[in-house]
């Protein structure tokens, strides 16, 4: 049969196209099974101390007895169908009895403010003196980190010092280690310049310290209108993730200052505000295939009552109950939305939004868990053809996404690996695995 390509010409073009792949990110992350913490919650770095993920843990517990003592108080508080929380009932306890704090952020921007530098310098120094001491005691969360000054050119200088301060005094103390999955998060970010600046320092400070080159990794935070559009019209975040050579793992986005960036007035600043969404699609498309880790901001309204003391009226109690119940419920509705959305974690700004953080998490995976088993059992027994359950049509690329359902469900305590077995025929190896592909190679 005659064609009009020659055998050479066919070679020079499959070359050009492998070439051009190569170039591409990886759509699948290095370690797709790898956990992110589904919440950060954040402090002044001069409240830190030792054990302060603990007493935040005890806080949030004590909330959850105070306000929701029981399964149907829980399940009104979140407008959550009885059957399904009294299952979420007993894991948000258990959470909160064993791990209430995943992800923990020393704060030396807006959670701490301008300081003098004596007294900023004395609190980079003491912070990092806890932090020897939780990994000493095991009382850290399983991820951790700082948040520096932004680079600008009125903090720039203040935040370089405190962060060498606090990695130097840290290192000398720990005898040279670091927490593991620990981050410094950079705030209001608006170039790849200042990104790539930090990278350099941390360079050094890798070099004198005697750490592993690359090892202290970067969080960059999405709040500028110009992290999102740069003033030649393009999207900068992908020069902002090579500017980190390798550092950057996760990009959180900062609701409030970006929208007071784009004119948003302070009266209708919301997380679910449109200008927000913009934003976090944009996030999305730009660090697709990266595997940097994305987080949503925070919920503003905190679930703080309004009377205190021992010796309430059972009116005082009530309009407790009442406003804490609100403010759960704007949070677990703000949760819940982000995890719709693809946004995994978000931020927590008191211990006490702890219970609707969870009662949020655990809901979206196990209102949906039994269908998403039958769905991939299904599929895998089909031995990858395509295949429908229900009026669900699955092909390859919608069973990885329920893998990684699976994976997150698990890793955040939603279901044990025991269950998922259950659900889906897959042992803990397969799962962990994180890829679809690889299990069917099996």
């Amino acid at each position: 049969m005659k064609t009009s390509l020659s055998p050479i010409s066919v070679e020079r073009l499959l070359k050009g196209i492998l070439q051009s792949e190569a170039s591409l990110v990886d759509p699948f992350p290095r370690d797709p099974a790898a956990r992110q913490p589904v919440h950060v919650i954040y402090g002044g770095a001069h409240l830190f101390k030792f054990d302060t993920a603990p007493k935040l843990g005890r806080l949030a517990l004590r909330a959850f007895d105070t306000y929701a003592p029981d399964e149907r108080t829980f399940a009104a508080a979140f407008d959550i169908p009885r059957k399904l929380a009294s299952k979420v009932f007993v894991r948000v306890r258990q959470k909160l009895e064993s791990e209430p704090v995943e992800d923990l952020r020393i704060d030396f921007e807006d959670g701490y403010g301008p300081r003098a530098d004596d007294e900023e310098d004395a609190h980079a120094v003491s912070a990092a003196t806890e932090v020897a001491r939780g990994m000493a005691a095991h009382t850290l969360p399983p991820f951790t980190g700082i948040r520096i000054k932004s680079l600008s050119a009125e903090t720039a200088a203040r935040a370089v010092r405190t962060l060498d301060l606090f990695l130097t005094e840290l290192c000398d103390k720990s005898g040279g280690y670091l927490p593991e999955n620990f981050v410094v998060t950079l705030p209001k970010v608006v170039s790849a310049d200042q990104i790539a600046a930090v990278a350099g320092i941390l360079n050094e400070i890798e070099s004198a310290s005697g750490l592993a080159a690359g090892l202290i990794k970067l969080e960059v935070m999405i709040e500028t209108p110009q992290s999102i559009l740069a003033p030649d019209g393009t999207v900068p975040l992908m020069r902002f993730y090579d500017a980190a050579g390798g550092r950057c793992v996760s990009a959180h986005f900062g609701a409030y200052d970006y929208l007071a960036g784009c004119g948003v007035s302070r009266a209708d600043q919301e997380l679910n505000h449109s200008a927000c969404d913009f934003a976090r699609n944009i996030m999305q498309v730009a660090f697709a295939g990266t595997g940097v880790r994305l987080s949503d901001g925070a919920t503003n309204v905190l679930p703080i009552a309004p009377n205190r003391g021992e010796n309430l009226s059972p009116e005082m109690a009530a309009e407790n109950s009442r406003v804490v119940h609100q403010s759960w419920k704007t949070h677990y509705d703000n949760c819940r939305r982000s995890l719709g959305n693809g946004f995994y974690q978000s931020w927590d700004l008191h211990p006490a939004q702890l219970p609707a953080r969870y009662a949020a998490v655990y809901s979206h995976f196990l209102e949906g868990i039994d269908l998403a088993g039958e769905r991939l059992r299904n599929f895998i027994g089909q031995a990858a053809r395509a295949s429908l359950v229900g009026n669900t049509f699955d092909d390859a690329a919608t069973v990885q996404g329920l893998l990684n359902y699976f994976v997150r469900a698990v890793n955040c305590g939603a279901v044990s690996d025991k269950e998922v077995a259950e659900l889906t025929g897959l042992n803990t190896g397969q799962l962990r695995s994180g890829s679809f592909a690889m299990i069917m190679r099996q």
